[in-house]
């Protein structure tokens, strides 16, 4: 007999939960082979929205969606494991930046790197146009979840 609790055609927070959670294992078991196993995907939420010159913990919070509490707890975490680095804000000196280090720069590179291969082999598989299409409207949805959520 079917579990009725779950549904013959997944939800949308079903399908967004198995495709980060695929997502995420692909990746990280991908930079644990690159030299990059002391990292989790919980790190991700201050990774994947830093650039070369760095981001307040407030903007960090504000991209990934997670309080700044949460994101401090990260910081300190991944400034522990030498991925980042807090420095002074050269626009308002009472503010810091969290940059990445010499190894959190790499790291971001071979995160980007191996992200472009699955979505290449996505976009493979689904077609340029189609993909680049679910792409468009999945980050839409995304947009309208989070504005609905008060994010």
């Amino acid at each position: 007999m079917p579990d009725s609790r779950v549904p013959a055609q997944p939800d949308l927070g079903m399908l967004a939960g198995r495709l980060l959670f695929a997502v995420q294992r692909e990746l990280f078991t991908a930079l644990a082979a690159e030299g990059f196993g002391d990292l989790s995907p919980r790190h991700g939420a201050v990774l994947a929205y830093l650039g070369p010159d760095g981001a307040r913990a407030t903007e960090l919070s504000r991209l990934s969606g997670r309080r700044k509490q949460v994101i401090g707890t990260m910081v300190d975490e991944l400034e522990t494991l030498g991925y980042v680095e807090r420095r002074a804000d050269p626009a308002d000196r009472r503010a810091k930046l969290v940059c990445p280090t010499e190894r959190g720069s790499a790291m971001i590179g071979a995160s980007t790197r191996i992200l472009a291969g699955i979505e290449d082999r996505h976009a493979q598989r689904l077609g340029r146009g189609e993909y680049a299409e679910f792409k468009r409207a999945l980050a839409e949805v995304t947009d309208q979840q989070r504005h609905f959520a008060g994010q």
